[in-house]
This record gives C-alpha cells, sequence and structure tokens, in this order.
C-alpha cells in the first residue's frame, strides 16, 4: 500500500492506480530501478516485485540488469518499458504526409516523410495512408505490438467524435478522417490537432518537462497552432480548441487570414516567406534550418526581421494573457527564433507588459522533426497508461501482437 495514499477500499483496488503508475513513470522518464520505483511511488519491495512482474508478463516492461550500486547489498535491476509495443502515426499536412512508428519510451522506430506536392483530399490521403501501412504489414506484424494509430491534424479537432471539423490550408470540413483511417488499416485510432500533440510531446520528453505552465506555438507548412499547460496539466478547452494562438490579430493593417480576420500571426509569421527568402520550396524545407544558420543576405536578413518583430508581438499578447514560465517554439518557429540568435527574447521583453515578460523563458523545443510523431503516438498510449490491465497477457508461445 502506498505510503503517500490512504486505504479506500480493498487492497486490490489499488493495484490498477500503481500498475498505471508504475508503467508510466518507465514511459515518461525512462528506466527505473527498483530501488528507485520503491522509493518514489512509497510503495513497499514486495508490491513493486509483484508490479513489475505483471506488467512483465504483459510485456509492457523489462528488467535490463542491475544499476550499478555504491552502496551495501545486491544491485537493483532497470525496469524499462518496451518499445516493441507501439503505435502508428501519421501526420497529413499541405507539402507531405508523415507515417511513424513509436515504441513505448518515446523510442521513434521510423519517421517517414512523403512529398505529395500539394495538400490532398480526405480520399487521397486516407488511400495514401491505407498503402503504406499495407506496406509495412510484415514488420509490423513479426516484430510490433500495435497499439492503434494517433493522427495529428493541421485543423480543428471535435474533441469528444475526433472529427476534423475544419482543416482549412487542407480543405477539408466535417471530415470522420480517424474513422476512415480505422476502416481503412483495421487499427483503432484517435485524432487531435498536431500542435496540440506537438505539445504533450514537449510536455512530457523535451523542453516542456518539469515546467508546470508553459505555452507551446508550432510553425509549420499549415500555419502556427499551439497549447496551453497550466499547473502541470494541458488544457483543451469545452470543444478542444484552446490554445488557436495562429489567430490572435498582430497587425490590423496586414493581410487577410483565411479565418476571416485580417492580420493574423499566422499571416505574417510564415514558412512559406521564409523559404523563398533563402530560394528553398517545400520539397526541401528539411534544410531551412542550415540556411537560416549562417549569415544572412540584406533581403533574408530583412524577411527574419519581419517575421520576428510580429512573431514577438504575439508572444507578448500570450504571456500577458496566460502569465507562463516558458513560451516553447517548435517547427519554423524554432528554426525563427535561433537565427535571431537571442533577438526574440530580447524583443518580446520589450515589447510585452515588463511585469510578466521579463522572465519568460522563450525557448526552442527538444524534439525537433520528431515531435509531431511522439506526440500523435501519445494519443494512443494513453490509454494503456491509464489501463495496463486491459493489455493481453503473453501467450504461451510469447507472442503478444494485438489482433
Amino acid at each position: 500500500m502506498s505510503q503517500s495514499e490512504p486505504a479506500t477500499g480493498p487492497a486490490s483496488s489499488a493495484r490498477p492506480r500503481n500498475l498505471s503508475r508504475l508503467l508510466t513513470m518507465t514511459h515518461r522518464e525512462g528506466p527505473q530501478s527498483r530501488a528507485a520505483l520503491t522509493r518514489r511511488t512509497g510503495l513497499n519491495r514486495s508490491t513493486i516485485g509483484g508490479l513489475v512482474a505483471e506488467l512483465s508478463a504483459r510485456g509492457l516492461v523489462s528488467e535490463t540488469g542491475p544499476a550499478g550500486s555504491s552502496g551495501v547489498g545486491r544491485p537493483s535491476p532497470l525496469v524499462a518499458a518496451t518499445d516493441t509495443v507501439a503505435a502508428l502515426t501519421v501526420n497529413p499536412d499541405i507539402d507531405a504526409v508523415t507515417v511513424g512508428l513509436v515504441g513505448l519510451g518515446g523510442v521513434v522506430h521510423k519517421r517517414v516523410r512523403y512529398p505529395t506536392g500539394g495538400s490532398l483530399s480526405a480520399d487521397e490521403a486516407v488511400n495514401l495512408v491505407a498503402a503504406l501501412v499495407a506496406g509495412m504489414r510484415s514488420e509490423l506484424d513479426t516484430r510490433f505490438s500495435v497499439l492503434g494509430v494517433g493522427i495529428a491534424v493541421p485543423g480543428l479537432v471535435e474533441r469528444g467524435s475526433g472529427t476534423v471539423t475544419l482543416a482549412p490550408h487542407l480543405g477539408w470540413r466535417d471530415e470522420p478522417f480517424g474513422d476512415r483511417i480505422a476502416a481503412a488499416t483495421g487499427y483503432r485510432c484517435t485524432v487531435a490537432n498536431d500542435a496540440r500533440t506537438a505539445l504533450l510531446a514537449e510536455a512530457w520528453f523535451g523542453a516542456g518537462r518539469g515546467r508546470q505552465d508553459f505555452v507551446y506555438l508550432n510553425g509549420s507548412a499549415s500555419g502556427i497552432g499551439g497549447g496551453i499547460v497550466a499547473a502541470g496539466q494541458p488544457v483543451l478547452g469545452r470543444h478542444g480548441y484552446a490554445g488557436e494562438f495562429g489567430h490572435r490579430v498582430v497587425h490590423p493593417g496586414g493581410e487577410p487570414c483565411h479565418c476571416g480576420r485580417v492580420g493574423c500571426l499566422e499571416t505574417e509569421v510564415r514558412r512559406d516567406r521564409l523559404l523563398a527568402a533563402v530560394g528553398l520550396d517545400d520539397t526541401s524545407a528539411e534544410q531551412l534550418p542550415a540556411a537560416l544558420a549562417g549569415d544572412h543576405a540584406p533581403g533574408v536578413a530583412a524577411e527574419i526581421d519581419r517575421q520576428l518583430g510580429w512573431l514577438a508581438q504575439g508572444l507578448s499578447d500570450v504571456i500577458t494573457a496566460l502569465d507562463p514560465e516558458a513560451v516553447v517554439l517548435g517547427g519554423f518557429l524554432a528554426d525563427l527564433a535561433e537565427a535571431s540568435r537571442g533577438r526574440l527574447q530580447e524583443l518580446v521583453r520589450h515589447t510585452g507588459f515588463a511585469a510578466l515578460a521579463a522572465d519568460v523563458e522563450v525557448v526552442s523545443a527538444a524534439l525537433g522533426p520528431d515531435v509531431l510523431t511522439i506526440g500523435a503516438a501519445e494519443l494512443i498510449v494513453a490509454d494503456l497508461l491509464a489501463d495496463p490491465q486491459a493489455y493481453p497477457l503473453a501467450r504461451p508461445d510469447g507472442d503478444q501482437r494485438l489482433r
């Protein structure tokens, strides 16, 4: 029994919670010794041993050998989440569809970006994803237990149904994309906004780890989205739309936005304009960080400065409204921040409300191009973490693949 939790019923009622705690700790924080699990949970050694044994029997963790110890007694084995229990991921965007495979622990086994030469219709995207998964089927069936498919979409996703209510850059409206991918692949699917999935990844595996209050802004080919963590928990909003920072008006005299407003942040801070300035296009977009890292020609420097000014204005508004301890930037926004060589932080401090902006850190996301892949996987892994006992025990032949 946990020393930090009073008993509220039979001892068995605590077991599901404790299995969830142990699996979550090893998944999000890496291998843990039995001694560390005992110390951190307040559970006794025999209880930890029984929980580890059950998770091992389900193929969810393994003991990788004793951790080094300078103390007295036998070293404690390391308990690690197995990376052969995995989730497929899908991220359709206006220039490519990215498919990934992620094991427990946030281990990215595969991330393949398939350029499309433009946005696909929902029908075309479903057909492409189905073909890609079919091509991976032999590997999936022999090496992995696939929990499902996490889908990150650049648009508004209705929280309850998973329907893509509006993805303007893709031209999708009221599209049951998750249901269609499930029917095409045979795997269960969960759908969320792409920036929200990136928020989850950075909160648990990246630059947001250990932070209780931060905002995340992601810049992609489709625009700018974001998310909020307050008191250590994601803020979703009634429909799951919280964090649409790309549609904060920063320049009332600016360009029209597809949302109907004028001068939204994502109309003033755009990846396509940065690509054009450095002589790249969508097919070579992954070269943008390197292109922005060096010395800049006058035209490139002018575009960087212009976008930095509007980004600082947008970030200052967000900081004033939410009072976070940090702002984490992902996608091309991180590239833009890195190109500023610290100027963005100073612009935010000078543009914003001094009492709030003075000590806010503006940092780049830590997971780079893997962020959406890891985040989309978390949409699927969340159910396993919540209830490990729903995962089947291994069969006598050791085959534990989900069917």
